[in-house]
């Protein structure tokens, strides 16, 4: 059958599953690419022409076009994910993905932010309006919890609790967070604004961060009061001020705090530990050193 006809049906199928809209564009694109390069070059259009050799043809196309194994290793997750439900759905009798190795990667140094730069990005917003009281909780929330853009965006004002804060995440999956009782300050504040700032309008979205209209927030929306926030702070210039390095601090703080990994796995929302892994590989040696004096054998006998 006709590739591109079959990936609508995945991508139909994903859409169904509840897939986010970022997760959906990936897959579109990747795949189209894909069969778009197949059709070009080796005149295939048929899912069940398409073999590991193609697939090989296409990524080593890739690598002379001097993209890196972390570029073309994103390409194959997103195969594997289409092939895996063409053989499933029988639309094809072998799976060529299944002959297709990973790239080697060099291990990632994921740069974020300093303390003295975090300190100030939270208090970039000091105002006693409802936008600068908004935007300093949405700051402090990213950092406290590490939750994602996206994920901040849906929070619902119910999924404040006393001592955590239920997040819905990737793949429609519930997980709870720890709220600290500095973020519950910043948060406190911010609803008793928000609620006499609102108070005339008759309904309201249920989520927890509104625009000054009473919309839910965007993505876009937010990554512009991380950025400003940024600027304020005197963010370096190799730094990528956006809500995901927030995220990365987050990270790399529990770590160096003391948490263990498998637990900052659950609190990210990873299905897999090893993603998690990479925050600790990107630790300095010399906060992995200060981190053993804290938990000396002899000084915790």
């Amino acid at each position: 059958m006709d590739a591109k006809a079959l990936l609508k049906e995945f991508l139909l199928e994903c859409e169904i599953r509840k897939f986010s809209p970022k997760t959906l564009k990936g897959y579109r694109d990747s795949n189209l690419y894909l069969l778009n390069y197949l059709e070009a070059e080796h005149q295939i259009t048929l899912a069940e022409d398409i073999s590991h050799i193609h697939i090989k043809r296409f990524l080593t196309f890739l690598q002379k076009n001097g993209r890196k194994a972390t570029y073309t290793n994103g390409l194959i997750k997103t195969f594997r994910s289409f092939f895996k439900y063409l053989k499933e759905e029988e639309y094809i009798s072998i799976n060529p993905m299944l002959k297709i190795k990973w790239g080697k990667q060099e291990k990632p140094i994921i740069k974020t932010f300093s303390k003295r730069e975090v300190a100030k990005m939270v208090k970039a917003f000091g105002g006693s309006n409802f936008l600068e009281i908004r935007n300093k909780a949405i700051i402090a929330t990213l950092f406290d919890t590490g939750i994602r853009c996206s994920e901040l965006c849906d929070l619902k004002a119910d999924a404040i609790k006393d001592t955590y804060i239920n997040v819905w995440g990737k793949g429609n999956k519930e997980r709870s967070v720890g709220k600290s009782p500095y973020l519950e300050k910043f948060l406190l504040r911010y609803t008793i604004v928000r609620d006499a700032y609102f108070r005339h309008k008759l309904i309201l979205p249920e989520n927890l961060f509104l625009s000054r209209t009473g919309k839910p927030l965007t993505v876009e929306a937010v990554e512009r009061v991380v950025k400003i926030a940024g600027e304020y702070a005197n963010v370096a210039e190799d730094i990528r001020c956006s809500p995901h390095t927030c995220r990365h601090w987050y990270a790399q703080a529990q770590l160096k705090n003391g948490l263990d990994v498998y637990s900052l796995s659950r609190l990210l929302g990873h299905n897999n530990v090893r993603i998690t892994q990479v925050y600790l590989d990107s630790m300095k040696d010399k906060d992995i050193v200060e981190k053993s004096v804290l938990t000396s054998p002899l000084m915790n006998l």
